[in-house]
């Protein structure tokens, strides 16, 4: 893990989109919080949103340092105080270094976010043999989660109480608990289902003095979702109450409800974020009532 440079530069494309730079309220002034995988997409709307409410974040990414330092940009634009780390989520010595790193920055961690997931979807990677897909999957979306969260929790134990209880968030899916055909159901379905559970367990292991709770997100719109084809965005929409694709805004909207006082009675929880999942029997009733 190392620390890398952040220009001060400002890209004014990102400043100026909506909702980046409102005031609101800050209700997690002074917290610590710590996002893995703020390079882009989820991670960063969560790291901003965070940093909106008053928090003093800690970024982490591994191979998009274009991104993080993008995201970096954007926190100082909202004079948050930050830090940007570098981690290889895969190695055991890389979690406990980010850890231990990210604590001492300012000896505590309030809130930790395990957002960092791999990218199967698109890249190189998308081609790739499914046994190397779920062997990704496994080490950095499974395996570093419950590192770094049994890791995490232990320093949240052992650091002195604060005025309000540490959070960790994990990220699931929604679709995990029901299935969904194909490669990516057989993918994601049993690893993110491994993060959910393993989400409530440490839960129970760690209350009352920290909470865990989960996101499930259904159709969000990250890189994959905005280059998608005709077929998968109409899935997206017809499978959604609100019929629309999710924002990663969404999501980071969730997360700051979560981690904040008002959520305080709120642990081992499994929250889905799909705008009301529409059930249907299987892609076959879906192409029926779609033409897809």
């Amino acid at each position: 893990m190392s620390d890398i440079p952040v220009s001060p530069n400002m890209d004014s494309k990102y400043l100026n989109a909506p909702n980046r730079n409102r005031l609101g309220h800050r209700d997690l002034q002074g917290k610590v919080a710590v996002v893995t995988g703020a390079s882009s997409g989820i991670g960063r709307a969560t790291a901003l949103e965070l940093g909106r409410r008053g928090a003093n974040v800690i970024i982490h990414g591994n191979r998009n340092l274009e991104g993080l330092q993008q995201t970096s940009r954007l926190l100082m634009a909202q004079r948050v105080s930050t830090q940007v780390v570098t981690a290889d989520l895969t190695r055991h010595d890389s979690c406990l270094e980010l850890v231990n790193s990210t604590y001492h920055w300012q000896q505590r961690i309030d809130i930790w976010v395990n957002n960092a997931g791999a990218d199967i979807l698109t890249g190189s990677v998308a081609k790739a043999p499914f046994h190397d897909k779920l062997d990704l999957l496994w080490n950095v979306d499974v395996r570093a989660t419950i590192t770094l969260g049994r890791m995490v929790g232990s320093r949240m134990l052992e650091q002195p109480p604060g005025n309000a209880r540490p959070v960790i968030i994990n990220i699931g899916w929604d679709q995990a608990i029901d299935g969904i055909e194909g490669d990516a159901g057989m993918l994601f379905g049993p690893t993110k289902a491994a993060v959910m559970a393993f989400s409530q367990a440490l839960a129970q292991s760690l209350a009352p003095d920290v909470r865990v709770n989960c996101i499930a997100p259904g159709w969000i719109k990250t890189k994959w979702g905005a280059e998608s084809s005709d077929y998968w965005n109409t899935r997206a929409h017809r499978e959604s109450l609100s019929n629309r694709w999710g924002e990663a805004d969404d999501i980071a909207a969730a997360i700051g409800f979560l981690v904040s006082s008002q959520a305080d009675f709120l642990n081992g929880v499994i929250l889905p974020i799909n705008g009301g999942q529409r059930c249907y029997a299987d892609s076959k009733t879906l192409r029926a009532t779609t033409g897809h």
